[in-house]
């Protein structure tokens, strides 16, 4: 069976998700990359758009913005209190005292933020930073940043590629992470249901539990609705998905070698 029916499977039927236990490793990894990948979709989604319009708002707007430098990792400019410019739901904000951060930022909607010590992206509820230090110890003026700005168009493509893998790699790890500890209940949950299963196996049957949860928390990323106590509602559905699973493996069923 390949890993796309696996997915649809997983969605509703715990005895496909038990029976998922005893296939190859690599099968399984395979499937939470998927899962991985399918989840960043609606972040890459609303980034890409959000950084065109970024760069196209910036080069426009960036005349409005008091003079200033990028020197030593820093924002410098005489302006004494931070600024924002609206343009319909996108917001350029300059804020070269320290007063703002990027959790600040992210409760203003879609936007671009010159900060402090670094630029800020929000954009589909998702953050996205880069310290000035990584610019390099050139200065950096606002004509070179317009200029800049004026060539960046034909880079954006290799940009939000960049910045795609680097959230997929991101949500992967944090994929694995989520498995391996769903795993780990999943052992206390084998003991008190006395199931003939090893931490290999629950693992397999927990990459797989998490699909439901996965697949909702993405739709409604995509529709942007937030969701209330999303944390402990993805666990419990997750959490309840493997118990039904380890429920449908016999008592006397014997561990797999494979």
């Amino acid at each position: 069976m390949n890993v796309f029916k696996q997915l649809f499977k997983s969605l509703y039927s715990p005895k496909d998700i038990a029976s998922y236990r005893n296939q190859g490793i690599g099968k399984t990894i395979l499937y939470v990359f998927l899962l991985s990948l399918i989840s960043v979709l609606p972040s890459v989604f609303y980034m890409n758009g959000a950084l065109k319009e970024a760069v196209q708002m910036a080069s426009e707007s960036l005349n409005e913005l008091p003079e200033f430098t990028i020197e030593n990792g820093q924002l410098h400019s005489e302006a004494k209190e931070p600024l924002t410019i609206q343009e319909g739901s996108f917001s350029i904000i300059f804020d070269p005292t320290g007063a703002m951060d990027s959790s600040t930022v992210s409760e203003m909607g879609d936007g671009i933020a010159l900060l402090k010590n670094e630029i800020v992206l929000s954009a589909g509820g998702g953050i996205n930073t880069a310290a000035y230090s990584m610019l390099g110890n050139e200065p950096i003026s606002k004509q070179d940043l317009s200029e800049l700005l004026a060539s960046s168009h034909s880079a954006l493509p290799i940009i939000i590629s960049l910045l795609a893998g680097t959230v997929f790699l991101v949500n992967s790890a944090l994929k694995f992470i989520e498995v391996s500890v769903l795993a780990l209940f999943g052992l206390l949950l084998k003991n008190i249901l006395a199931r003939p299963l090893q931490y290999r196996h629950v693992w397999r049957m927990a990459a797989y539990s998490v699909t439901l949860p996965t697949l909702f928390f993405t739709v409604m990323d995509l529709l942007k609705t937030p969701v209330p106590y999303g944390f402990v509602l993805n666990w419990t559905i997750a959490l309840i998905v493997l118990l039904l699973a380890i429920q449908e493996i016999p008592q006397k069923d014997k561990p797999s070698l494979a």
